[in-house]
């Protein structure tokens, strides 16, 4: 038996732990209050720099994290079947237009399942990204979605994990951090 065929089992199984789907037939606990937030700031990672892994640009060619030093970048782990990841897309298509955001799907259909979708929701900002060997939550040992943020010296300032409003005051303090 193969690393990939024993870890992207074990992957999905805890990113589907992880990811609440939010649907009341499913029998899963239902969103937090109003009053709670269900994002988790992690500054432990503060000042490391990003993985070498390599995932799948919009062109069609390798890319990492590292390429985009230089100017600060928020990277999104997501996929198009985790309810908290589509619920924050269209803000996080918002903050797209005003920084560089780095939305990588961790779906395993790849373009076929993301175009789609991403056409359906009408964002105009995200592109399309691709880790269908999902290298990055396994690096990050990522729940879905996370956000990591950089610096433009390519260093990490926070990770979330978790939905997110990017649209809040909570998210525009954090981004605000990027230097």
């Amino acid at each position: 038996m193969s690393f990939r065929s024993t870890i992207v089992p074990l992957l999905l199984l805890g990113c589907l732990a992880a990811c609440d789907r939010q649907d009341s037939g499913n029998g899963q606990a239902s969103a937090p209050p109003s009053n709670a937030t269900a994002a988790k700031v992690d500054r432990s990672h503060k000042g490391e720099a990003p993985p070498a892994v390599s995932f799948v640009a919009p062109d069609g060619k390798p890319t990492n994290v590292a390429a985009f030093k230089g100017k600060p970048v928020l990277v999104n782990l997501w996929a198009t079947w985790c309810a908290p990841c589509i619920k924050e897309m269209p803000t996080l298509d918002a903050v797209a237009g005003r920084m560089a955001v780095v939305a990588v799907s961790q779906d395993l259909e790849g373009a076929a399942k993301v175009a789609p979708f991403m056409a359906k929701a009408g964002l105009k900002n995200i592109k399309p990204y691709l880790d269908t060997a999902v290298a990055l939550s396994t690096t990050y040992q990522a729940s879905l979605p996370t956000s990591i943020l950089y610096d433009s010296g390519g260093k990490e300032v926070w990770r979330v994990t978790g939905g997110m409003d990017w649209a809040s005051q909570q998210a525009t303090t954090l981004l605000a951090e990027a230097r």
